[in-house]
């Protein structure tokens, strides 16, 4: 299962940011539409990251304030994207290894969308549940008789 069969199914959409908006701006537009990161765009290139994880560990913990704090002063600037084409097993090692749990996806050098953990995992449970239902069908249309030495015909 490829990357663009989950954008396929769940769109397009990424909720992006600019560099000089506020941290408080980027949690009530995260806040707002119920996603935990948004991708950081300075013309049309992907600048950074900013997530739940860059505002707990980056803001609360060091006491700053969100509403005068730049996305860019504490946004994630190593960001890694996917091609479309990608297969979700490598995009899974991929976000494992790097311990990210959101991959902007791209056409050559066009952000086309975003997938997070989430997705990637349902999917491929979604597959494999495909998968068990076409065994257990053709376990049960193919069943081995005896009168043909265990061969279907």
């Amino acid at each position: 299962m490829l990357v663009e069969s989950v954008l396929a199914k769940k769109g397009h959409d990424v909720l992006t940011i600019s560099p000089d908006a506020t941290v408080y701006e980027a949690v009530v537009l995260m806040a707002k539409n119920n996603v935990g990161c948004v991708l950081v765009m300075s013309k049309d290139q992907i600048a950074g990251i900013f997530t739940e994880r860059d505002y707990a560990r980056k803001i609360i913990l060091r006491g700053k304030g969100s509403k005068e704090t730049l996305v860019s002063e504490v946004m994630t600037t190593q960001v890694y994207v996917v091609d479309k084409g990608k297969a979700l097993d490598e995009c899974m090692a991929l976000m494992t290894a790097n311990r990210v749990r959101h991959l902007p996806v791209v056409e050559g050098n066009k952000l086309v969308g975003i997938i997070s953990i989430g997705d990637t995992v349902k999917s491929i449970i979604d597959e494999k549940e495909r998968e068990i239902e076409h065994m257990i069908d053709f376990i049960h249309g193919g069943a081995i008789h005896p009168e043909n030495d265990g061969r279907q015909k």
